[in-house]
């Protein structure tokens, strides 16, 4: 049987010197008992996958509402997608995989309903008290608002993992904001940060493709759609539609990986990186796209944003969806007895304004649109 130290003694000889190894984790804010024979990353990612808010990103937004279709993506397939991208690449460059995946898989554990129409709305809301930011969020879940273990408030997650969530957000108990030297985060979060971006992109251009809101003959005014088309083309005749699909967003997955890790692996040398703070305190960010690449993301991104995020269809729903959220935190504000008694008991949590907007942000967009109809609908 293997134990915990068979696998700690295994990331020795099999990871990178700039890996970060579990068995050299800063460790948790609690202090517990090491486990038998999962280490700590581990246990990490075991923990975000039995949560509370992670249960729930099935039925939040990240392009189409859930009852747009059951095909499109939600936000707990996009967290998959990222975590199944994050890891092929973490094991290409000898990474901890376990830790990029507890990253993947917690990056968006605070992503309000109705996707980046939530965030903005509950930020508006939120300004006078501090505003509101997913990755703030997510880490404001894992340290106090999951409550799975009597002795303490979250889930008590490793230092390493917070610091791959918080990117370069300012949090005073993080200890990666409190040191002047510490310019970014572990090459595993780093890795976890743009499998995002590569998920997120290509995916949205698969919705957005079914969903009839983008027409693939538009497409070709970006580089990097034209160019994989090209390269389709000459290897494959009379595709239908939904073959060539696939195949189109396959490749551009695929390019935008290779593209990384080869850009990746020349910063390391480049910058003669030999340890996992060597990543961390290097003046350039080792792990990103190389400029073409980033240049053309960029542009098909731009691209997404205009013709799609943009979409009337879509822009009918971000209209609904701020109408929901801003009479729900208002109704909540004025009159703190329609909260679950379970949320006033978070007093020492935060004033009620934080209390309300995390009891928003935890929704699902059909939870939202439910308690709104039963506050608001007279037929109700």
């Amino acid at each position: 049987m293997i134990t915990r130290t068979d696998i700690e003694q295994l990331e020795k000889s099999v990871l990178a010197p700039y890996a970060v190894h579990s068995q050299n984790s800063q460790g948790r804010k609690h202090k517990e008992l090491e486990h038998t024979y999962r280490t700590r990353f581990q246990r990490d990612r075991d923990r975000v996958i039995h949560s509370s808010a992670f249960r729930r990103l099935e039925y939040k937004t990240q392009v189409f509402v859930y009852r747009e279709g059951d095909y499109y993506r939600t936000r707990l397939t996009h967290s998959l997608e990222v975590a199944q991208i994050a890891r092929s690449i973490a094991k290409s460059l000898q990474l901890n995989e376990d830790l990029t995946e507890a990253i993947s898989l917690a990056h968006d554990l605070g992503h309000p309903p109705f996707g980046h129409t939530g965030q903005r709305v509950l930020n508006k809301l939120m300004k006078a008290f501090g505003g509101f930011e997913h990755n703030q969020q997510s880490l404001r879940i894992i340290k106090f608002l999951e409550k799975k273990y009597p002795e303490f408030d979250g889930l008590n997650l490793s230092w390493e993992v917070l610091e791959g969530i918080c990117k370069h957000k300012k949090d005073p108990e993080n200890p990666v904001t409190s040191k002047d030297e510490i310019k970014h985060p572990s090459l595993e979060g780093q890795v976890a940060d743009r499998s995002d971006a590569i998920a997120y992109t290509a995916h949205d251009l698969d919705d957005g493709i079914t969903s009839g809101l983008l027409n693939p003959d538009q497409l070709s005014v970006n580089a990097l759609w034209k160019e994989n088309e090209s390269e389709l083309k000459k290897e494959y005749s009379n595709l239908d539609d939904k073959l060539k699909k696939y195949l189109m967003v396959r490749n551009i997955i695929n390019k935008l990986v290779s593209d990384f890790r080869e850009n990746a692996t020349k910063n390391i040398a480049h910058y003669s990186i030999q340890s996992a703070d060597d990543i961390r305190t290097c003046k350039e960010k080792i792990g990103d796209f190389s400029q073409e690449m980033g240049s053309k993301l960029t542009e098909l991104k731009s691209f997404l944003f205009k013709n799609m995020y943009r979409h009337p269809r879509v822009l009918r729903m971000d209209f609904k969806a701020e109408m929901y959220l801003s009479n729900l935190y208002e109704a909540y504000i004025s009159n703190n007895e329609l909260l679950p008694p379970s949320v006033l008991s978070k007093k020492h949590l935060g004033d009620k304004e934080r209390l309300v907007c995390d009891y928003i942000s935890g929704m699902t967009d059909r939870f939202a649109i439910s308690e709104y109809q039963n506050l608001f609908s007279p037929e109700i």
